[in-house]
């Protein structure tokens, strides 16, 4: 047995109910944050452009991306499938927003504390996966199937 099918099994038979809730919700959130990022692209792109000094071409390319990645990685993670998936698409958005955010941790709703936690969340999903209130039951070997 590999690493990552060691991880899978024991996300799989250590995961408590209360975090398929957390894991919805967090899927709600991640969606808001792509609908928002694509009403406000102009101040995203300025961002990007400014603080990365990339061209409008790849600064236009990285806003879709992010807006889309978190649409389609919070629709991912509200069913439940995919979702190891779905956390490995955000990482790197997190990441880049962590290192490349300005503001103050020690405000009061920091876009950084929110970024940090957003990124952890992600981390802890790629570890213990979908849980068992998901889209689709399906198991390797449940239906005759022989891996």
């Amino acid at each position: 047995m590999n690493l990552v099918q060691r991880v899978e099994h024991w996300g799989n038979t250590h995961h408590p109910q209360w975090l398929d809730i957390i894991r919805i919700l967090f899927g709600v959130f991640l969606c808001y944050k792509g609908v928002d990022f694509l009403m406000n692209m102009g101040t995203m792109l300025d961002l990007i452009t400014n603080k990365m000094s990339f061209g409008s071409f790849t600064s236009m390319m990285m806003g879709n991306y992010i807006a889309f990645a978190h649409i389609l990685g919070g629709i991912l993670l509200i069913l439940g499938v995919l979702t190891r998936f779905a956390c490995i698409l955000q990482i790197p958005i997190l990441i880049g927003a962590i290192f490349f955010m300005n503001n103050s941790l020690y405000r009061p709703f920091s876009e950084m504390a929110v970024a940090i936690l957003t990124l952890l969340l992600l981390i802890l999903f790629l570890i213990v996966g979908n849980g068992h209130i998901q889209l689709l039951k399906f198991r390797p070997g449940e239906r005759g199937d022989t891996i």
